[in-house]
């Protein structure tokens, strides 16, 4: 997420004004943006771990596994049913990265609107608290469904782009299950998909660079997604 504040509060609506530092490199585990609708009916900007932990988990350990959820099965799958229900968020973005695997390793694309604009990923997020510890840990996932013709030869599925006259029915606590399944579909809005820098692979690069494909490092880029730790999946 690397838009300006200003934008996002007006597209997204959320009280808050934090200070939003540009990402360009966000795995799982980490801490990413979303929004919820509180108890006062107003919507809330919030920082939560990507990989739900469901409330009844035993260990953080199972969100490592809860990074996405699909779409045909989020309503009945035990880890998702209940936030799906209840516990529905945006998750806040204007990019998100796919690999293809290509010659001698993997690599990314970026992904984004056609007009750059920031948009917001269908998401749920639950509560845990560790059975010896007082503080509550907030975390989300992110729903995929299968990818649109402008996607299929990079990936067969992709995060469900909400469309923007979705978000408050998605947001809105009284929307039946088969309305929020509707939603659930490949976005229709047009993608600009960008070949990028290796560098994406290896997760401690966060800056403008990994947006632009140096033809002239490939060597080096190799190189480094060699000795790079397995990036996740960026959904």
């Amino acid at each position: 997420m690397t838009s300006p504040l200003e934008s996002v509060r007006q597209l997204f609506d959320f009280v808050e004004s934090p200070n939003l530092a540009p990402r360009y490199n966000i795995a799982p585990s980490q801490d990413i943006a979303v929004v919820r609708r509180g108890d006062d009916g107003k919507r809330h900007l919030g920082f939560l771990r990507w990989g739900l932990v469901p409330a009844w988990a035993k260990d953080v350990a199972i969100g490592n596994r809860m990074i996405n959820a699909r779409a045909e099965s989020v309503a009945e799958k035990p880890a998702f049913r209940r936030a799906f229900a209840q516990r529905r968020c945006l998750v806040l973005a204007d990019g998100f990265y796919e690999w293809r695997s290509e010659g001698d390793g993997k690599q990314p694309y970026h992904i984004s609107r056609d007009d750059g604009a920031p948009f917001a990923f269908a998401g749920l997020w639950e509560s845990w608290r560790a059975p010896d510890q007082p503080d509550l840990l907030e975390s989300c996932t992110i729903i995929t469904t299968e990818a649109s013709e402008a996607l299929k030869e990079i990936h067969h599925r992709m995060p469900v782009i909400l469309d923007p006259a979705s978000i408050a029915a998605w947001l809105e606590p009284a929307c039946s299950i088969a309305e929020l399944q509707a939603l659930l579909c490949a976005s229709s809005a047009p993608l600009s998909v960008k070949r990028v820098s290796r560098r994406v692979n290896k997760v401690v690069n966060d800056d403008p660079q990994l947006l632009v494909v140096e033809k002239e490092n490939k060597n080096a880029e190799r190189q480094e997604q060699l000795d790079a730790p397995e990036q996740g999946q960026l959904l």
